[in-house]
């Protein structure tokens, strides 16, 4: 897929941040349709208005608390009525809470809350839309993103590592899904950065030779490599590292590794989007 130009463009999350971002280059790219989803009413009226005026894409947006599954279930009816088939679908909506110990944990909602926003969500998304990107012969692209919390376990995000690691998981095996039924006009692409400075992660530390990732940078890289059909991206080289120390050294080794250069104290001091 050399761009969106005449494509249909769903973002998650999409209202600030990553999703904003994403939205602006499906807009740029001369999208025919960006639908944008987000549970921030008056943020996403206002993210609608300025794409809007930024280029020649019908813009779409609709109040969507995707931690509810009837909830998506109601909205993707109401895309395909009211915009058609999506092409290209941006898994992007995701929440952390809190950053002591597990056994800490004083609301238990949050866990709930945030399996259901970054695990169940964009399993449910993609089933409202993934059947006609099947059916369909054109390109289509499903953009996940994870995270690098999904690739090394990690202190003090133990929930929020777990749903990632499960996004990760059935990203993956339904990209393998797709080539093995002979589907690969539709490509799945999982993204997994570290910190970004969204304010998502506010006070979380970069650590050795891994600073806190710029939002246009991971932006620009993932939309590039959903584009061409990637099946995994993994921000920055520090990362791909880490994955592939934690693959072959024993664990000791390497948890004295990962702590030494930083990861396991990474989020001590985080307080994350007020």
């Amino acid at each position: 897929m050399k761009n969106v130009a005449g494509k249909k463009v769903l973002v998650t999350g999409a209202a600030m941040g990553l999703g904003k971002s994403f939205a602006e280059r499906a807009v740029r790219e001369q999208a025919a349709h960006v639908v944008l989803w987000d549970i921030n009413e008056q943020a996403l009226k206002e993210t609608a208005a300025e794409l809007a005026a930024l280029g020649s894409s019908s813009i779409h947006h609709y109040v969507v608390d995707v931690s509810d599954r009837d909830a998506i279930a109601e909205h993707g009816a109401a895309v395909r009525e009211q915009v058609g088939d999506i092409d290209v679908l941006i898994n992007n909506a995701g929440i952390v809470r809190g950053n002591g110990y597990f056994w800490e944990t004083e609301n238990k909602a949050d866990i709930d809350k945030t399996m259901a926003i970054n695990s169940l969500a964009p399993m449910y998304i993609t089933l409202e839309f993934l059947p006609a990107m099947v059916k369909n012969s054109g390109e289509a692209r499903v953009l996940n993103i994870a995270s690098s919390a999904a690739l090394v376990a990690n202190p003090r995000m133990s929930v929020y590592a777990a749903s990632k690691w499960a996004a990760l998981g059935w990203s993956d095996s339904v990209r393998l899904e797709l080539e093995q039924s002979g589907n690969e006009h539709v490509k799945f692409t999982t993204v997994c950065p570290t910190y970004i400075n969204t304010g998502m992660f506010d006070g979380a530390k970069g650590f050795l030779f891994t600073p806190i990732l710029e939002q246009e940078e991971v932006v620009n890289t993932s939309w590039e490599e959903m584009k061409k059909g990637a099946a995994l991206v993994v921000l920055p080289w520090t990362s791909r590292l880490n994955r592939a120390i934690s693959g072959l050294l024993p664990l000791k080794v390497r948890d004295f590794y990962l702590n030494s250069v930083g990861v396991y104290h990474s989020m001590d001091e985080f307080t994350g989007r007020k």
